[in-house]
């Protein structure tokens, strides 16, 4: 459990990334520049309002702990590895998403201790709804003011009711259908962002593999969701819990987020790793 949280401060996070989603949602609702990356990943100009407004956030917040986003510059792993507590944020997690305005796009702010996310918050503007973990106490849902509280949902016997599966929209297609084609009785859900690892949080989903590559703060804050509501995030090799700067790159595994373990999956996923 992390005591660094507080109520106060939590609050505070939470309506200082709401208003981050503010600026956000009036770039999206009008017209907007597309640059690219040196990768060729897209940028706009949203990607950049919400880094500099999360950055802010936090500096204000808690100055004294150093902050890690996707549009930082560059910190060596000489610098990182020497930090036992950090934020790692996506300030838009979703470029493509919301480039195409499909409104599956979220802001996403992580606390990592010991390379473990053990406090997030992941806010869809578009869709009104922020997710909150927190080592220790729980995971809810804000949907317009309401809070829910939120849990993982006991796996189901396939055979009455089919598994929920999660999966990309853009990404491992190939894996994927390996992936599913080992498992019994399942359905499957489109999703983009970190969304997807939200509705496993929620119980709405079972499982979401993700067969393809992603950084480590694309997943941060949406696993501490996940686990304070009682699921897990695996390396999809070792089934170890995802961690956080571990090493020079910010590259995750492969991986799997899971309500509940089951030796059904676990064989499906190894024979999609072996092909």
């Amino acid at each position: 459990m992390t005591d660094f949280v507080t109520d106060d401060m939590r609050t505070r996070l939470i309506e200082g990334v709401h208003a981050a989603g503010r600026e956000v949602l009036a770039i999206y609702e009008r017209d907007f520049d597309v640059e690219s990356k040196a990768d060729e990943s897209p940028l706009t100009e949203a990607d950049m309002a919400s880094h500099h407004a999360l950055v802010a956030l936090l500096e204000a917040v808690a100055p004294q702990v150093p902050v890690l986003s996707e549009e930082s510059d560059g910190i060596p792993f000489a610098i990182r590895r020497a930090w036992d507590r950090y934020w790692l944020i996506d300030p838009l997690d979703g470029t493509k998403e919301f480039i195409n305005k499909n409104g599956e796009f979220t802001l996403n702010m992580a606390l990592i201790e010991d390379g473990v996310p053990v406090f997030g918050i992941v806010h869809a503007p578009v869709l009104e709804t922020t997710w909150v973990g927190q080592a220790g106490q729980g995971a809810v849902k804000l949907t317009n003011g309401e809070k829910q509280a939120l849990q993982v949902r006991a796996l189901p016997d396939p055979d009455v009711e089919p598994w929920k599966v999660v999966g990309s929209r853009r990404h491992g297609a190939e894996s994927f259908e390996a992936f599913c084609a080992a498992l019994p009785a399942h359905e499957r859900v489109s999703m983009g962002s970190s969304l997807k690892l939200c509705l496993v949080a929620e119980g709405k989903a079972d499982l979401y593999p993700r067969l393809a590559p992603t950084c480590e703060w694309d997943t941060a804050a949406a696993q501490a969701v996940v686990t304070a509501a009682g699921g897990e995030v695996l390396n999809a090799e070792t089934l170890e819990s995802l961690r956080c700067n571990q090493q020079d790159s910010v590259l995750n595994p492969f991986f799997i987020v899971a309500g509940q373990r089951d030796a059904r999956w676990e064989d499906a996923l190894r024979a999609s790793l072996e092909r």
